[in-house]
Parts: structure tokens; C-alpha cells; sequence
């Protein structure tokens, strides 16, 4: 997992509620191993048309949002099947971070597992952010884990919440494997105690 702090940049806006786990990695996808860069099949059927060419109308295709690592989501994004598959797709298509006002509640704790960051923020909050972007699709928008804020403009500062363990595997960058085998001293400490 990557170490997350800041991370600045403009929003690709998805304005439109329930997506869900098989619009963002269809189904077929699945059987793909790991290595395979997931990316690749991130929302393949909604930004291919019947003959598989892109839409240039859906946001993923419009140059404005070539690079984008934080993607603005609508109500209950990530909803559907309990695929991890749709979160890698996400992230290794370069997102780091996804905002919306709920998620699927298997999707947001897989995201917390895989480096990408789930942020809730209240409806309005998210409402005045997709405003933000549409009217100028070149709004930076920062992020800091550190402080648990969204920064948007000078008038636009909100808090997120996030649980302290999960905070603390992004800040570190290391997942929950990774924080077990940090405390291996303790563990070994705890073993040895026990056989004596």
C-alpha cells in the first residue's frame, strides 16, 4: 500500500446515484489475475459503446480529466456484488480517493484494505463540490489525511471522518498484513512469555 497524506488535484465528477460494482468492473472481468492491470476494465461498458468505442460523452473519456486521482461520486457508490475487484479497478486506474455521500458498506471497507481512500461527506457538501467542478473542470481539490479535510476553494473547507486504524495504515502504507507484522516483536514477546 502506498502511503497516503496530501494528495491535490482535479475531480472526475460521476454525477449519478447507485453505481454500481459491476458498472465499474463488469462481471466478465473477474477471472483476471491479480498482475493484470485492473485498470484496463475500469467502467469498460459505460465507456465503450456496442462496437467498443469510446463514449466522448461519459466523463472518464473527456481530456479535462486525463490524470484525475480523486473521483466525486453521488449516493451509494460502490453498491451491488461484494467484488474487491471494482476497488482495484479504481485504484489501478490512478484514483486515490473517492468522495460521495454513502457507499456500499462492502465496497468503502474494501477500499480502506486496497490504498484507496473512501471520504463521506455530507450531501450538500458533495452537491457543492460536483457545482465546483462543473463550472470549472480544472478545480484543484486537496485532501489531507493528516487534518481530515477537503479543501476545494477558500470557501470551501469540510471535514471527513475516518476510524484511527485505517487512518493510521494510510498515513504508515501498510495494510493490515503489514500492521500485524509490525508488531511481531510484541507477538514474539507474547509467545516467548507464554512457553516459559
Amino acid at each position: 500500500m502506498e502511503k497516503f497524506e496530501t494528495l491535490q488535484g482535479v475531480v472526475l465528477p460521476l454525477d449519478k446515484v447507485n453505481i454500481d460494482t459491476d458498472q465499474i468492473l463488469p462481471a466478465r472481468y473477474l477471472q483476471k489475475p491479480r498482475a493484470n492491470n485492473f485498470g484496463d476494465y475500469l467502467f469498460k461498458d459505460v465507456r465503450h459503446d456496442g462496437n467498443g468505442l469510446l463514449r466522448p460523452e461519459f466523463v472518464l473519456n473527456q481530456a479535462a480529466y486525463v490524470g484525475a486521482q480523486i473521483m466525486l461520486a453521488n449516493d451509494n457508490f460502490g453498491c451491488g456484488s461484494s467484488r474487491e475487484h471494482a476497488v482495484w479497478a479504481i485504484y489501478d486506474g490512478g484514483f486515490r480517493a473517492v468522495i460521495a455521500p454513502s457507499f456500499g458498506d462492502i465496497f468503502f471497507n474494501n477500499a480502506l484494505k486496497n490504498g484507496l481512500l473512501p471520504i463521506r461527506l455530507a450531501k450538500s457538501e458533495v452537491m457543492s463540490l460536483f457545482s465546483l467542478a462543473q463550472q470549472n473542470p480544472e478545480t484543484q481539490v486537496v485532501i489531507d489525511l493528516v487534518a481530515q479535510t477537503v479543501v476545494a476553494s477558500p470557501d470551501f473547507c469540510v471535514r471527513f471522518e475516518i476510524d484511527n486504524f485505517s487512518k493510521r495504515c494510510f498515513l504508515e502504507g501498510i495494510d493490515e498484513l503489514g500492521y500485524t507484522l509490525s508488531l511481531l516483536p510484541q507477538i514474539e514477546a507474547f509467545e516467548r512469555k507464554q512457553l516459559s
